[in-house]
């Protein structure tokens, strides 16, 4: 929670919908997708935030087709599971995907499927940790906290299929 002491955060456009790019001392500990508002300009409480201004900054290069691997420190809280999941996350290629039983395989809990897509809900960082990478076993789209239109989108724009110019 952003108590105004060493929090900060920006509002951005993106090609999904404005984002919410929230951080502490540690990190950039949280993206939140706000939906389909448009924003006439960047909105900062800490606009000379060098943090705020990477994260906008690969952000922006991602979108554009530019940046496949984020740089970006990050402050997570979650369990030590969760850790493992979102570790593992993080090491799916740009543009490939893999499945909830694979991800629990890599994380050392092959029958942990279902606690591997909780561990997906409560990723406070979609994009920078691609949950969006993560699909069903028989390859259909299933479950993304941003909505699977969202999740659509990435996918799409990780094959090349919408990447701006």
């Amino acid at each position: 929670m952003l108590d105004g002491r060493n929090e900060s955060y920006c509002l951005c456009a993106s090609p999904v919908g404005v984002l919410k790019i929230e951080r502490v001392e540690q990190g950039i500990s949280a993206v939140r997708f706000l939906g389909e508002n448009t924003i006439s300009e960047m909105e900062y409480t800490d606009p000379m935030h060098p943090l705020l201004q990477q994260a906008v900054r690969e952000l922006g290069e991602y979108f554009s087709g530019r940046r496949q691997v984020f740089t970006l420190p990050l402050a997570l809280e979650g369990t030590p599971f969760q850790h493992r999941v979102w570790e593992a996350l993080r090491k799916i290629p740009y543009g490939s995907t893999c499945s909830y039983g694979e991800i629990a395989a890599a994380v050392g809990n092959p029958k942990a499927s279902r606690a591997v897509g909780m561990a997906n809900n409560r990723n406070p960082l979609p994009v920078l940790i691609p949950c969006h990478r993560v699909i069903g076993t028989d390859g259909r789209l299933v479950g993304y906290g941003g909505g699977l239109d969202i999740k659509k989108k990435l996918l799409a724009l990780e094959r090349g299929k919408t990447r701006e110019r």
